[in-house]
């Protein structure tokens, strides 16, 4: 396999780097029909490297069903879209959305008018490809996958397979990711043909203009440092990932009840839901987004100021790729790792993967303890509303979705800050 390697100059805005550097290279294998691997530092423009070649054959060549690009996440799906619509507003492209959590019918219906480009999670494509009638990729182009190594680690390798063999083999193929695992080499043997590596860099790394820090604390008093840190940082705009969505959806409650604009994301969650606090975010309409890792990957939004770890990563790699959503496309950003006694190994192999020791980042304890009583109270009443919200599911399935975005939460600020709790209407 033939290699090309690439150094992105730090301290140059990374989208003229692409336009000077990655993208020109990658244009010219693609006219002389090499498949490629992209090997790249999350927010270095990789969604650019593979759309504006895409979008120029599709110039030269009109036809419906030219590309298809296969993501791990729902989010990332309708990113990928509009990046393309916007390239390629000029030249009329039209793109099709498929992922989960969505209206098959509306779906199939948008399928039928044959879109140039089809953007989709791999197990909803296998639904239509198996179930929508006339629907077929016999006629494919190009085929890309995005975040390839997250699409095989959340085991779509079946349906991966499944899709391999309805796409004609006569075709390009565009294997994209930030981090190269042993599955991903596992499918460039099997989906790609004498394939040209470019690789912006070799190793696992965060980028330069990020600084990095960690916190060691005892695991009861995480909440109280998470407050202490959102008061310090103050007027940024935050992201703050969890481990489970339901550790997600309380630490939200916790953060409104102390008047944080917070808004959780998460895979519990309506893909209504999951959109609309996406795009509350992105807005600047709420200045701290929690997320579990779905909202890990790929997600571009350039107004990130500081990433926390607040449960700290089980797997090391997908530390790079949480603290990527911050500090992209040459601007700089914080990230804050809260430790605590039972995580240390997972963060001393962290602090393996990138080469690097990490600073602590710097706090006043007496100040964190002044605030354990206010926190201590909203616990308290994010853990009833969360078993509220429980019993409601139970009650009716189809209201499931309603608290979501936690902009229904009961009256409970009041309370925290002293006031008396309300009776909503309804209850």
């Amino acid at each position: 396999m033939y290699c090309v390697d690439f150094e992105l100059i730090q301290d140059r805005d990374r989208v003229f780097c692409l336009i000077n550097f990655l993208f020109p290279s990658i244009h010219q294998i693609f006219i002389h029909g090499r498949d490629i691997i992209g090997l790249a530092e999350t927010g270095s423009g990789k969604t650019g490297a593979f759309a504006l070649p895409i979008l120029n054959a599709l110039l030269e060549t009109p036809q419906r069903l030219f590309a298809l690009v296969l993501t791990p996440t729902r989010e990332l799906a309708f990113q990928i879209s509009e990046q393309f619509e916007a390239l390629g507003s000029s030249i009329g492209v039209q793109c099709a959305v498929i992922v989960g959590g969505i209206d098959s019918m509306s779906q199939s219906l948008a399928l039928a008018k044959k879109p140039h480009i089809v953007i989709a999670t791999p197990g909803r494509l296998i639904d239509h490809l198996e179930n929508t009638k006339g629907f077929n990729l016999r006629a494919l182009k190009y085929l890309v996958m995005d975040e390839a190594d997250r699409i095989l680690n959340m085991d779509f390798e079946t349906e991966v397979d499944k899709i391999l063999k309805v796409i004609p083999r006569d075709r390009k193929t565009f294997l994209f990711s930030a981090t190269m695992t042993k599955k991903v080499q596992k499918l460039q043997r099997a989906a790609l043909k004498n394939p040209v590596k470019c690789a912006v860099s070799s190793k696992y790394q965060t980028v330069e203009k990020l600084q990095q820090y960690y916190l060691f604390i005892p695991s009861k008093f995480k909440d109280t440092y998470l407050v202490y840190i959102l008061n310090e940082l103050a007027g940024n705009s935050f992201m703050i990932f969890c481990s489970t969505c339901n550790n997600t959806q309380r630490t939200a409650l916790l953060l409104r009840n102390l008047g944080f604009t917070a808004i959780p994301l998460h895979g519990q969650m309506s893909q209504s839901k999951r959109l609309g606090s996406l795009n509350k975010f992105k807005a600047k309409a709420r200045s701290i987004l929690l997320a579990t890792d779905v909202a890990s990957r790929g997600l571009d939004i350039p107004h990130v100021d500081v990433v926390v770890n607040f449960d700290i990563p089980t797997h090391s790699k997908d530390y790079i790729h949480r603290v990527g959503r911050t500090a992209r496309a040459g601007r700089s950003g914080k990230a804050i790792t809260f430790v605590t006694q039972y995580d240390v190994e997972l963060f001393q192999r962290i602090e393996h993967l990138i080469g690097k020791k990490l600073p602590v980042f710097p706090t006043q304890d007496d100040e964190v303890m002044m605030l354990t009583e206010r926190v201590t109270e909203a616990q308290r009443f994010a853990r009833m509303e969360l078993r509220e919200h429980g019993e409601k599911k139970k009650r009716s399935r189809e209201d499931a979705g309603d608290n979501d975005d936690t902009e229904g939460a009961i009256g409970v600020r009041n309370k925290v800050a002293g006031g008396k709790m309300k009776k909503r209407k309804g209850r």
